[in-house]
Parts: structure tokens; sequence; C-alpha cells
């Protein structure tokens, strides 16, 4: 059976119609480096911080359920959101040092102030919770110190990558930096004073419990809780299991 030959009108006008169409980048995970630029390629990886804590937040909160978690990543939604509503305010433009016309305003920046809104609320973390929980061992006294310095300076990273990739202005870096580390003040002090007590009361609700939520709260350190728990679990279960077999 013969097949028909293609409609040179057809593509002729898919092509035109092509023409018309504007194409823009995704921008949100779009990051350009100067060629050769080895600095450059790898502040361009650095400035993806966001993305990969942003991941990690989804991970923790799928197979922990931790109301803690969920109330840490609620803060740095809501501080995306005032960071689009600053930018349509403001309304104040890119750098144009590439040529380059930006579809989105750069006042303030918006990988300065995730990066720093987590930076600041883990550093009131460390310093508030942990230190009324835990013991002060020399090792848990180093992981606080490379917990707060790795912190910190992947945001410093991500602001400085900002600027020398030529996205945004230093103004524009240090507006964000500020209002990020303002706004985690405020959405600590609020998880800590208000949301915090209500945990134990939320966690008995009917939906906590279909959906698993847990408070760890008043639990100093959870990685060991956990371990040792399930080490029991699976030492009572072995004996359980050679005493069905002897049987």
């Amino acid at each position: 059976m013969a097949t028909s030959a293609p409609d040179e009108n057809y593509f002729s006008k898919t092509v035109n119609e092509n023409d018309k169409l504007e194409w823009v980048p995704f921008s949100l995970t779009l990051v350009e480096y100067p060629q050769g630029d080895i600095i450059g390629k790898f502040l361009a990886f650095i400035s993806l911080a966001p993305f990969g804590i942003g991941s990690g937040f989804l991970t923790l909160i799928l197979f922990r359920r931790d109301l803690h978690t969920i109330t840490f990543f609620s803060g740095t939604i809501l501080c995306e959101m005032l960071n689009y509503f600053l930018k349509h305010a403001i309304q104040e433009t890119r750098p144009m040092a590439r040529n380059v016309v930006y579809n989105e305003y750069g006042m303030p920046s918006s990988h300065a102030q995730f990066m720093w809104f987590f930076a600041t609320y883990v550093i009131y973390f460390v310093f508030i919770r942990l230190h009324h929980m835990n013991n002060n061992t020399i090792m848990e006294n180093v992981s606080k110190i490379l917990i707060i310095s790795s912190s910190t300076l992947a945001a410093v990273l991500v602001c400085i990558s900002r600027v020398y990739l030529q996205y945004h202005t230093i103004t524009q870096v240090i507006c964000g930096a500020f209002v990020g580390a303002l706004f985690a003040t405020v959405w600590f002090s609020l998880t800590y004073l208000v949301f915090t007590p209500l945990f134990p009361r939320i966690v008995t609700w009917k939906i906590s419990e279909f959906l698993l939520l847990r408070d760890t709260t008043l639990i100093p350190n959870v990685l060991w809780f956990e371990y040792t728990n399930t080490r029991q679990e699976v030492r009572a279960r072995s004996r359980k299991l050679v005493s069905m077999k002897s049987q």
C-alpha cells in the first residue's frame, strides 16, 4: 500500500508558526557563566543551593513527617512569596552588564533572600533550641560550629555568585540578604513562641494521625533516639523469632 507524500504546505505552515513564537528560558534553574571561567562555573553551581535545600526539605517532610520541619519549610515558602511581592512592588530591573533583557525584576535578590533566611533560621535554632537540650559535649559543640559555619558560608557564596555572574547588583543582593534574615527572625520567633507549644495538640488530631505527623521537639538528639530504639526493636523481634523457631 503506497503512502501519501508529506504535505509541504503543512510543514511550511508549522515553520512559520514556530518563527512567530517567542521562546523564553525557564530562568528558575537557568544559570549562565563565562565560558572557560572556572570560578564562574563553581559559583554557578553554588547558586543552585536553594534548589538542593528545597529538595532536602521535601525529602525530610516525606520520610520524617516532623511538624517543625514542615513549619520551617512553610517559612521558606512564605519568604519566597514575600520576595515575589517586593520585586513587583519595587520593579527594579536587573543589571544590563551582559546586554541581556531579563523578564524578571531584580530587587531584592531571591537567591540571597532564601539563603539568608535559611542560614539565619539555622543559627537561631542551634543557639536557642539546641542550647537548652544537649549536654554541650565537645562533639556536639563541634557539630554546632560546623552547621552554623557551613550554612553561613553557603549563603555568602550564593550572594557572591549572583553579583559575579551579573544577575544582580550588590544593592539587590544586600537587600535580599537583609529581608531574608529579618523574615527568619520573625518566623523563628513565631515558631518558637507560638507554633511549637501547639505541636503536642496538633499531633493528636485525626488528620495528623492519618498523615503520620509527629512532634520531636522534646527529643534532644533525634538521630540517636531513632538509632537506639531501632536497635532495641530489632533485638526484641530477633529474640522473639528465635524463641518461636525453638518451640
